[in-house]
């Protein structure tokens, strides 16, 4: 991939994004459908400005790396044990019954067993970027709200991994030998992080702080080597970087460089976005192609409809559980994560794994206008809804 090619690629992808998030501000629709639909407008499936977008999804994922390590940097290590206490049996029950209701529809438009399986699988989970994406960073930090989605979410997503790791055959005939192996590694990695914290961040920081550029790199290089170093031991990028994210929490800096990030984030989440419109295409039988839309429209109010229930029977208000519901009803990146998986050991057929996409596409859409016109978000074109 040359130079020319990339700014070329940048630019479509960013002018793009720009004149198309404007007529979407100016109806009054969420401005991440506009990345998506930028992506398919430009995609391969669309005028094909851009015809590969490999490196794009690529460059992509420091996005939701970045997002992670900044959603680290705002909990507390004692909050987040106690918090998955109360939400590990609500979240293994959701998720168990997402994926036996997905498995069901796999077999019922005639899909074989394995790939009703991995169906199941990649519809078990609820999107971190679209959940996170879309909360008030108030909400998100400093209410209950934001701590008890953010706790599902990563009990998801050490779930997902693990679902990755049988389909890649990377792990052992036993789920406990598995499940165990992956917790030790998780604790390894947690330990590391928060001996390097203090015994090279902390008092690195304390000695260069008011370098406001050393202190900006000095982060941003501890997000990435922890992300590598998570990947490396068999883990996720995007657990990594949380775990960095925690265990830099506590510096004294750690505020002022979360915000210095954020825009840097939202570069690369529009990526992302583009990325997941662009991986579309249609060229499906009418009958799959339908079934696939039905289902990621029937998804979401299934979903929530579960969600709400789980809440509401762990003890938590109506209120509450109507919003969590509605935050964490659609499908998530990891179902691409598991198709693509799926796909590279040769598991799964290329119109079942177009299936799987365009179902968890559409609930990405349903779902995020369901919480801007309802729920308080970043981006909610009502400014009585519009909250940072």
């Amino acid at each position: 991939m040359n130079l020319e090619s990339i700014i070329f690629d940048l630019g479509v992808i960013i002018i793009g994004a720009a004149v198309l998030g404007t007529l979407f501000l100016y109806a009054k629709q969420p401005i991440i459908i506009a990345y998506i639909a930028i992506g398919v407008v430009a995609g391969p499936s669309g005028f094909a400005l851009i015809q590969t977008t490999g490196h794009i999804e690529q460059i992509s994922h420091l996005g939701v790396i970045l997002l992670l390590f900044l959603i680290g940097l705002n909990l507390q290590p004692e909050r987040l044990i106690g918090l998955f206490k109360e939400t590990s049996l609500l979240t293994l029950f959701t998720s168990l019954s997402f994926g036996l209701v997905s498995i069901m529809f796999g077999l019922l438009i005639d899909f074989d067993l394995n790939s009703s399986l991995i169906f199941g699988a990649a519809m078990m989970f609820s999107s971190t970027v679209i959940g996170l994406k879309l909360i008030p960073t108030t909400t998100l930090h400093h209410k209950r709200t934001g701590e008890i989605m953010t706790s599902v979410l990563l009990l998801q997503d050490i779930l997902a991994i693990l679902v990755i790791l049988f389909i890649t055959g990377d792990s052992s005939n036993n789920v406990w030998v598995t499940f165990i192996v992956l917790i030790a590694k998780l604790a390894a990695l947690c330990l590391l992080a928060f001996l390097g914290v203090r015994f090279v961040m902390t008092p690195l920081l304390q000695k260069f702080d008011v370098i406001q550029e050393y202190t900006f790199v000095a982060t941003l290089a501890w997000c990435l080597l922890w992300a590598e170093v998570a990947y490396a031991l068999g883990l996720s990028y995007e657990l990594g970087a949380f775990v960095a994210g925690i265990s830099i929490g506590s510096c004294i800096v750690a505020r002022s460089i979360a915000e210095h990030l954020k825009p840097l984030r939202e570069f690369f989440l529009i990526l992302f976005f583009f990325a997941v419109g662009a991986s579309l295409h249609f060229n499906l039988d009418i009958k799959l192609l339908i079934a696939a839309i039905l289902f990621g429209a029937l998804l979401v109010p299934f979903k929530a409809l579960l969600f709400r229930f789980a809440f509401k029977r762990a003890g938590e208000s109506e209120k509450l559980s109507t919003e969590l519901a509605a935050r964490l009803a659609q499908s998530s990146e990891f179902s691409l994560l598991i198709v693509f998986s799926a796909l590279s050991m040769g598991v799964l057929s290329g119109d079942s794994a177009m299936v799987i996409q365009i179902a968890t596409i559409v609930s990405f859409i349903i779902s995020t206008y369901w919480v801007v016109l309802k729920h308080p978000t970043t981006i909610a074109g009502d400014s009585a809804l519009r909250q940072d």
